[in-house]
């Protein structure tokens, strides 16, 4: 094998890949990632995986003599991330599994494992083929990951619930004190999908596609297929696969209350910049921000009463309806939902100071983000 590309491009695609090999792999060549050249195509291929995920993704490059072979992720990285701009040259010798990485200051060579033993990442034959647009993907990804359950002990919470149809595409995650769902695409017939489904796939899986979008967002459509158990997302020259989250999911729409006795709308900015200010105070007690909103003052008074550091209170505008209200928020929930919102205003419907709250962007994305409220002792 003997191959000439950019460091860039190199660096680029290790550091995708690179996120799919384990830490503690089960068989030691699970720790390397598996490197094709395709001297036909001119086209260089890596493969991370951990038999849950996998990362596929390929790149133009000067291919001189074809071949395969697996080197250390991690090591491979560190090295290739640390060399100087420019074009690089790997070259291996039939036969040897070492490979000669050779730079404009440099020369490395790197021990790998033979590629025969990398085990082939899952193949689905499916009859029914779903083409998502990748605007709305990136769109739905960003505004409900947040959310996903990080305890591995709440397993389906830790996924995205993913419902498609040719209607629309909905998301949805939570953590059990917060549900983000968001609805991209409401136009009959903008999905291109042979068959409706609904699936949960886990949250790092669809944190990983979303870097892999951000760095290659490829063409207009991204195809999905899935059988038992496993999806794959496929798009120009680039693979992800990863198994599916077993379980019920949820019936998160049963969660949203039907009606609202008072709502406030505000600006984001203004309001995200307040919450950031106070948050500062909040963290010293547990992160919770009192909410005191008032329809005679059209305002609403964020304040954090910390005993032996200090308090503080911040005022803004608010178009208040209903009775006024005490509610007390983990402020990190609010803030992390509303770094996600692209609007200039927000709107927070509530009930009571125990019941669920919903904040929603106007005018812009679909997207329902209901937090539940902290009960704060007098």
């Amino acid at each position: 094998m003997k191959l000439t590309c950019t460091q860039s491009d190199l660096n680029t695609h290790l550091s995708l890949v690179s996120r799919a090999v384990p830490s503690r792999p089960s068989h030691p060549i699970l720790a390397n990632v598996l490197l094709v050249a395709d001297e036909e195509n001119q086209r260089v291929r890596l493969t991370g995986f951990d038999l849950s995920l996998g990362v596929q993704t390929s790149f133009a490059a000067q291919v001189e003599v074809g071949g395969k072979l697996t080197l250390p992720a991690r090591l491979l990285l560190d090295i290739v991330s640390r060399l100087p701009e420019g074009d690089l040259t790997l070259q291996e010798e039939e036969g040897d599994a070492q490979a000669t990485l050779t730079c404009a200051s440099g020369k490395y060579q790197v021990r790998g494992m033979n590629a025969n033993d990398y085990p082939e990442l899952p193949s689905i034959d499916a009859n029914e083929d779903s083409n998502l647009p990748v605007e709305a993907l990136v769109e739905g990804l960003h505004g409900s990951l947040f959310a996903a359950s990080r305890d591995e002990a709440k397993q389906v919470l830790t996924g995205v619930h993913l419902t498609v149809n040719p209607e629309g595409i909905e998301f949805a995650a939570t953590d059990g004190h917060r549900l983000a769902m968001v609805q991209t695409i409401q136009d009959p017939g903008a999905v291109e999908t042979d068959a409706d489904f609904d699936v949960t796939v886990p949250g790092k899986a669809l944190q990983e596609l979303e870097r892999m979008l951000q760095v290659n967002p490829g063409g207009e459509a991204i195809a999905v297929r899935f059988d038992q158990g496993q999806l794959t997302f496929e798009w120009e020259h680039q693979r992800l696969t990863s198994r599916l989250l077993e379980g019920q999911y949820p019936n998160y729409r049963q969660l949203i209350p039907g009606q609202f006795s008072r709502q406030m709308t505000c600006d984001r900015k203004q309001f995200t910049s307040a919450l950031e200010r106070i948050a500062v105070l909040a963290d010293q007690k547990n992160n919770i921000v009192k909410f005191n909103i008032s329809n005679t003052d059209q305002e609403i008074v964020l304040s954090v009463d910390a005993p032996d550091v200090g308090s503080g209170r911040e005022a803004l505008p608010a178009q208040v309806s209903g009775d006024d209200l005490e509610i007390a928020f983990n402020v990190k929930y609010l803030l992390e939902g509303l770094k996600t919102f692209n609007t200039t205003d927000i709107q927070m419907q509530f009930n009571t100071a125990t019941s669920p709250s919903i904040v929603t962007p106007l005018g812009g994305m679909k997207m329902t983000y209901l937090v539940m409220p902290v009960q704060v002792r007098s």
